[in-house]
């Protein structure tokens, strides 16, 4: 079993995204963070949120919470601050609803391309889903970016999110996996979070896989959506096996082309294209942070390298 590198990287020139590219260049070591923000400037509105399809499967021009989700996540892999993600916390603090939620998308004029479940989107309803996920990307970046941390949207999203699922009752499947990269993400801030953690964690298979109701047929939450990162309280879900098992199941998922693939329906040619890539940096990502793919290797591209067979899965050249 392997991941080639070099795979991936030829795989996104041939298919991916411009700011794609830039992220997974980034998360290798060798990118350029002022490229990668002017590739997330091509998203931005005038009124510092974005749209213009950031979210593949949300193609309007208009500024989304979906769009704010993956700009935040691309802010993350640039690593430092920069105005644009303060720019980001103002819009969001700006349009969010009574108590600190987001709807699940803003009504939507130009709804060509565009999946349904956003087109239809209550905007007057507090989304758990939606402002969970934006919440923990935001997150990643406040762990650099003190002007992040301390804004306070931030705040009172995080206020938001800890309530909702305290007083959830039941959880779509994406909804429990967003709610536990959430708690995770700011477990060390929240004396709440880990005893949320267990409560959600009931809900959970000890396989770690929950379908997605009203999805693809194959289209499952898995360990890694529930618990993508190690050191944080969600990695006690897990039996050890089960998350190394995901892991070369991950690495394994590396198709011939060099890419990976998502499981879940895309809604126009052009936003499946856009999620492969997207895949492929989430992966590579994953298994950069889950210490399969060491630094040191990641620098050397140009090399195919052998899973290990112990549970630390290191790269042996």
């Amino acid at each position: 079993m392997t991941v080639d590198l070099t795979a991936a990287v030829g795989f996104m020139a041939g298919h991916a995204r411009t700011l794609d590219r830039h992220r997974l260049n980034l998360i290798l070591g060798q990118g350029d963070r002022a490229a990668a923000c002017a590739a997330v400037d091509g998203y931005r509105n005038p009124d510092g949120g974005y749209g213009w399809g950031l979210e593949p499967d949300l193609r309007s021009a208009t500024s989304q919470p979906g769009g704010a989700l993956h700009a935040f996540e691309a802010f993350a892999d640039i690593g430092t601050p920069t105005p644009r993600a303060v720019e980001l916390c103002d819009w969001l603090q700006t349009n969010s609803l009574a108590g600190g939620g987001l709807p699940f998308a803003f009504p939507i004029a130009d709804p060509a391309g565009c999946a349904p479940f956003w087109v239809s989107a209550d905007p007057s309803a507090p989304s758990l889903q939606i402002t969970s996920i934006v919440c923990a990307a935001a997150a990643r970046v406040a762990e650099f970016d003190e002007a992040v941390a301390e804004h306070p949207w931030f705040a009172s999203a995080v206020r938001y999110c800890l309530d909702a699922i305290d007083g959830a009752d039941s959880l779509h499947a994406l909804e429990l996996a967003f709610a536990l990269q959430f708690l995770d993400a700011v477990h060390r801030n929240s004396p709440e979070a880990s005893s949320l953690v267990s409560t959600l964690g009931s809900r959970i298979p000890a396989d770690g896989l929950v379908h997605v109701d009203g999805g693809a047929e194959g289209e499952f939450m898995r360990p890694l959506d529930f618990s993508p990162l190690p050191g944080g309280p969600t990695r006690a879900l897990f039996d050890a096996s089960v998350i190394e098992s995901e892991l070369s199941a991950l690495a394994a998922r590396q198709h011939g082309d060099g890419g990976w693939a998502v499981d879940f329906d895309s809604y126009s040619p052009v936003a499946a294209l856009e999620w492969r890539g997207h895949a492929t940096v989430q992966a590579v990502w994953l298994l950069k942070r889950n210490g399969v793919i060491c630094k040191r290797f990641s620098r050397q591209i140009g090399t195919r390298y052998s899973l290990g067979t112990s549970s630390s899965f290191v790269f042996q050249g």
